[in-house]
């Protein structure tokens, strides 16, 4: 296929025409074609198409159908057909009346380009830029970001069905690539063992059972592997996709030391936050946050906030499921200094945030990154009266701290440790057991014989006080109450637009999914401003309205 562009012709005046008798009331996308044209030109993925071949359907016709699939949660299939079918669909794409649609194998071939050329942003990022133009959004106001997780397509399986559902899916596709090898290195009672999917079969119901025949798919697992190993085996077959993720799970899941295959115990388990967690998407993963666990992903919505102005989500970033959201904040806030869309105030939930956050986000990034710290969680921050960390002065010049008794510290320290792979400094202080001893505040202070202090760096430490401080203010509260509306985009994207569950697998055609459900989103959203709507407020049931009017 390749692409010559053309000039994007006006809407056909029959077309029009009838649009605009049977919606006398208005349609969104007629409000988005006549307000701000059709988004996207040809040229903006001139670069994804040969020069050569048969001409290629316009892609800025291709991209608004993603994004208006995802709006309304349709199949390729129901939105090639929406083509040829929906009238306020032929409007905003500028269609004749009688144009028939095309092929719905399109559409995915369509998304294969946008990830090989990298190109999937396009879709939000052209629609933003259109919006800038317009005034409805702007650099430097404030911004609200939460997150939300996403399950995989995918069944979630015990660790029998795993590693016997891993070994099924690397025969299958070495019955692809190399049949006839594999013909004549299988024994016969694998077929029976592996020829259908393994939760189909009836499973052992001891666990003495179970695990034998743990044991038997670890061995067949084993003898797999070798065999792809020998001298006499076929190029490349190791290299598969499925054969990586066997080894990868038999690593995991089972040991073997002189010959001996051993099924690892539940609690021999590594705890590797890598761990593929089914064949068939070998990027979902398994996470536990608040209570609820599942496998699969994390997406990350970022909103503008600013009254006067419609909230327009400016950036998604997604993840896998095992990465903690205080590791995607300065990602998040490049991703919308790239767009040219950085916030003056970036209000966040605490996942987000920690005190070296705090500091770079404000140096390096130039935004002022507000939310709740986490707690103190030491026991004199319970007691009443007791001595925290905060009723320490600190001379840091001097490196000394004074006690609220007016005792001066003996020892300071400078250290480093990991946190999650990553280095943490701080300082350790210590009082002399001379001076907390005989102290009479001593119970208020410590517990043991004398009192030591852990804090982090001076512009760390000064930061989250500041951001406590802030915190606990009117002003805080006031831009708690912000941030918190942006859980209604979350529920919204959710109920609405099917952001629960990924419809594809691997992390790339999930991004890629978001990305459009975030356009899709902001679709409405604009309809909604030129139109006068206003958003939407939270639900109260009259008996609650009855309570709040006493």
């Amino acid at each position: 296929m390749s692409l010559k562009p053309k000039p994007i012709e006006p809407v056909p005046e029959e077309t029009a025409r009838v649009a605009r008798s049977v919606h006398r009331k208005g349609h969104p996308y007629l409000t988005l074609r006549d307000e701000l044209g059709t988004i996207f030109e040809d040229e903006d993925f001139v670069d994804l198409f040969p020069t050569r071949g048969q001409p290629a359907l316009s892609p800025w016709r291709l991209a608004l159908v993603t994004i208006l699939q995802f709006r309304e949660n349709l199949t390729d299939r129901q939105a090639a057909e929406a083509v040829g079918d929906k009238l306020s669909w032929k409007y905003l794409l500028g269609l004749e009346l009688t144009d028939p649609g095309f092929d719905f194998s399109v559409l995915s071939e369509f998304r294969d380009r946008l990830l090989q050329g990298g190109a999937e942003d396009l879709l939000l990022d052209k629609l933003l830029e259109r919006c800038v133009s317009l005034g409805l959004v702007k650099a430097g106001g404030k911004q609200r970001t939460d997150s939300t997780r996403v399950l995989a397509a995918i069944r979630v399986v015990n660790r029998l069905e795993l590693v016997g559902e891993t070994l099924r899916a690397a025969l299958n596709q070495l019955a692809v690539e190399a049949p006839d090898w594999l013909r004549g290195m299988v024994p016969v009672e694998w077929y029976q063992r592996y020829g259908r999917r393994i939760e189909d079969q009836r499973m052992p119901k001891s666990k003495d059972k179970k695990e034998e025949l743990a044991q038997t798919i670890g061995e067949d697992g084993f003898r797999l592997l070798d065999s792809l190993a020998e001298p006499g085996a076929p190029e490349g077959l190791s290299e598969l996709s499925q054969v990586q993720i066997l080894h990868s799970v038999w690593e995991r899941h089972y040991e073997r030391q002189e010959g001996e295959v051993r099924y690892l115990t539940q609690r021999e388990l590594s705890s590797v936050s890598e761990a593929v967690e089914s064949p068939y998407d070998a990027e979902a993963r398994y996470r536990k946050r608040a209570g609820k666990n599942w496998v699969g992903y994390l997406v990350h919505l970022s909103e503008t906030c600013d009254e006067g102005s419609p909230h327009l989500l400016t950036n998604t970033y997604t993840t896998t499921a095992s990465v903690h959201e205080a590791r995607c904040t300065e990602q998040i806030q490049q991703n919308l200094i790239d767009k040219g869309l950085p916030p003056g105030k970036h209000l966040v939930d605490s996942a987000y945030v920690d005190a070296e956050l705090l500091v770079n986000s404000r140096q390096e990034q130039g935004i002022n990154l507000i939310g709740p710290t986490r707690k103190n969680r030491t026991w004199q921050t319970k007691v009443e009266g007791a001595y925290d960390s905060y009723k320490f002065e600190i001379d840091w010049e001097n490196e000394l701290v004074r006690c609220p008794q007016g005792k001066r510290s003996v020892a300071w320290r400078n250290h480093i440790r990991k946190n999650d792979g990553y280095p943490f400094p701080y300082i350790q202080v210590r009082f002399s057991s001379k001076d907390c001893g005989p102290c009479s505040a001593r119970h208020l202070c410590t517990r043991g014989k004398q009192r030591r202090l852990n804090f982090l760096p001076q512009q760390q430490y000064e930061a989250l006080l500041d951001a406590r401080l802030l915190q606990a203010s009117e002003k805080g509260k006031l831009l708690s109450d912000k941030r918190s509306g942006v859980e209604g985009t979350v529920s919204q994207g959710v109920r609405a637009y099917g952001l629960r569950r990924t419809r594809y697998r691997g992390l790339a055609k999930t991004r890629l999914q978001h990305i459009a459900t975030a356009a899709a989103m902001n679709i409405d959203r604009i309809a909604s401003w030129f139109n006068d709507i206003p958003r939407g407020t939270t639900p109260v049931s009259p008996f609650a309205a009855l309570g709040l009017s006493t």
